[in-house]
């Protein structure tokens, strides 16, 4: 696990050494740059595998043909290397970066079929004079480019590319409509024109400063239900899991796990334990203040503590934990508004402080099997699809008259608000926190003719495009395809390895998507159980009141805070001069969302606290040059 940074082109002759400086935390073990052609390559290491200095980077292979810069691991990387050694390939070091650069010099960009593993890596091929970059499968890994007149350049992490001068600071109002209505932006756009992220699943091809190329390598496998038993599907389920935890523990440091108390994560955590090793070391939050509405996780992550007989950190949130925004907003740098990475960011200090560098996490489980509350509305698609038109639109005015300053009347008005629209567009509805067009209200006129006619476009076409109709599978994909990727996996990485920690995610192998893709929709949601048979899989390693205990988050209060500890800096940094300052959104358009909040008579809490963590973004990354 690592940052890399590097590019092709034009450098100036510091520029190098600032990308890889801004990234340092995600590898603290050793820096390394190196310039050769006109590509330039800079390694920031965290050492997990193979911890001698044969596995530092940039790594050239034996002989000399190609370069790599990786950021990741390779889980079967021994038995790759062990098919490499067969046909004859050296090694200079143990590690599997080395691995995967002689996979792409014996079989080209055919080798994704082969890798298991999170990554993100570039390759500089010197015989054929390119550059291969690539994205592991999931997302699990980010990576940036940009590319202009000058040249082509990328990293890890945003904030390393604006050291690069002429990387434009101009905002894509696309991706800003967007974040603010998903808390996060999905597909491959970020908050700045210039940049762009690499998609899952897909690699490219730069020659002469220029991107020639860029193919999708694996995309998520189509929705195709099995007549299999119940219990077959149960046991392929449990031994894809099984294989992959076991795969994922392989490291020469120590591993430890994220314990939050439910079903996910205790999984990963008992099928860990059913391995010789050391026991694992668990961590958990007891947060302060509660979760906006779901229960207490602590008392059940100490319960499977006890059953596995596992060692248990337990953090306490500190009242002052909203202090930290500012430091998630710069960790984060691609802009996402939700207070869960707080929780990340504490865990993942506390567990660097005791030496640990990678932690195992339940990330996945809810958006393979069903886990999220929006997954329920689907039993409304099944109203929807039959009911003439008009009365579709005459129950969407009537919900809009319903008081908003309740979560079940605000849940159920949501559910009817866009019940005249398309099946497709009222899935992607579930994943909104605020009304599109109430959003499109905040901008000033300047900007809204900034913002194009259909910016959600291209998630509806990829909906369009699924060769099956199954509701569920369809929100399951959405769920997959863009707030696994964009929100979940890119705050756990950023926030982790702002400490230097890895973050592995067992449900996220090829292996269990397979299975995953093969179950039935309704053993998935069986009735009011959602992760139906994830949870009868887990009945053989788990207690039944951990299993079926209700489902919780891995949240915060921010509802409170807003009202409360975040009250001065919404006051501050949204105040009537600065946001015309600014001169994006109409602040008194921005102020009546703000009054309504307060008073009670409508949540408008998390788009709020996207408009104040935009706001705090812009101070960090516009508003100064960074230096």
């Amino acid at each position: 696990m690592c940052g890399i940074a590097g590019g092709m082109g034009s450098f100036e002759k510091d520029v190098l050494a600032r990308m890889i400086q801004k990234i340092n935390h995600r590898g603290p073990d050793n820096i390394s740059m190196e310039s050769f052609s006109d590509v330039h390559f800079a390694h920031a290491r965290l050492s997990v595998i193979d911890l001698s200095e044969s596995s530092n980077q940039p790594l050239w292979d034996v002989t000399s043909t190609a370069c790599i810069v990786f950021n990741g691991e390779i889980y079967n990387y021994k038995s790759l290397r062990n098919e490499l050694l067969e046909v004859g390939i050296e090694f200079n070091s143990n590690g599997d970066a080395e691995v995967l650069l002689n996979l792409y010099l014996h079989f080209g960009v055919d080798i994704f079929d082969k890798v298991r593993g999170m990554f993100s890596f570039a390759i500089w091929d010197s015989k054929k004079k390119e550059l291969i970059l690539a994205r592991d499968h999931f997302g699990v890994k980010p990576l940036y480019y940009a590319s202009n007149n000058q040249g082509f350049y990328f990293a890890s992490e945003i904030k390393s590319l604006l050291e690069v001068d002429s990387i434009n600071h101009t905002l894509n109002y696309d991706a800003l409509y967007r974040t603010l209505i998903f808390l996060y932006s999905p597909g491959q756009d970020t908050l700045l024109s210039d940049v762009n992220k690499l998609k899952p699943g897909h690699y490219m091809i730069v020659k002469d400063n220029e991107i020639k190329t860029i193919k999708e390598f694996w995309r998520w496998p189509d929705y195709e239900p099995s007549s299999d038993s119940v219990d077959k599907l149960k046991n392929d389920l449990l031994n894809a899991m099984r294989n992959s935890v076991k795969e994922q523990l392989v490291a020469d440091v120590p591993v430890g796990a994220f314990l939050s108390g439910g079903l996910d994560s205790s999984l990963i955590v008992a099928l860990a334990s059913e391995n010789n090793g050391p026991k694992i070391e668990c961590f958990t939050i007891d947060s302060i203040g509660g979760n906006d509405g779901f229960e207490n996780d602590l008392p059940y992550a100490v319960k499977v503590a006890d059953f596995l007989n596992v060692k248990l950190d337990i953090l306490k949130a500190s009242p002052d934990i909203v202090k930290q925004l500012p430091e998630m907003i710069y960790h984060l740098d691609e802009l996402q508004a939700d207070p869960a990475p707080l929780n990340v960011m504490m865990i993942s200090k506390q567990a660097r402080d005791k030496g640990m560098k990678v932690l195992l996490s339940g990330a996945g489980g809810d958006d393979l099997f069903s886990g999220y509350r929006r997954h329920f509305a689907i039993k409304f698609e099944r109203v929807w699809g039959g009911m003439p038109k008009l009365i579709r639109i005459m129950l969407k005015k009537a919900s809009s008259l319903l008081p908003k300053n309740r979560n079940s009347l605000r849940r159920l008005s949501k559910a009817f608000a866009y019940a005249d629209s398309s099946e497709d567009e009222r899935l992607l509805s579930y994943f909104y926190w605020i009304d599109p067009n109430v959003v499109k209200d905040l901008f000033t006129d300047e900007v809204k003719l900034k913002i194009s006619d259909s910016p959600m476009d291209f998630i509806l076409k990829e909906l369009d495009s699924l060769p099956y109709k199954d509701s569920l599978e369809k929100m399951l994909y959405l769920e997959r395809a863009y707030f696994l990727v964009d929100h979940n996996l890119n705050y756990t990485d950023k926030t982790s390895m702002a400490y230097g920690v890895e973050v592995r995610v067992p449900f996220l192998d090829k292996r269990v998507v397979d299975v995953a893709s093969k179950i039935p929709s309704n053993l998935k949601q069986n009735g009011r159980v959602g992760k139906w048979i994830l949870k009868k899989t887990s009945e053989a390693l788990l207690p039944k009141s951990i299993i079926y205990r209700s489902k919780s988050g891995f949240g915060a209060p921010l509802r409170k805070w807003l009202k409360g500890d975040l009250a001065y800096m919404v006051d501050d940094y949204l105040s009537v001069e600065k946001l015309n300052e600014r001169g994006i959104f109409n602040s008194e358009k921005v102020h009546e969302l703000i009054e309504l909040d307060r008073s009670g008579k409508q949540d408008y809490s998390y788009p709020i606290f996207a408009l104040l963590c935009f706001e705090v973004w812009c101070n960090q990354f516009l508003d100064e040059k960074p230096s």
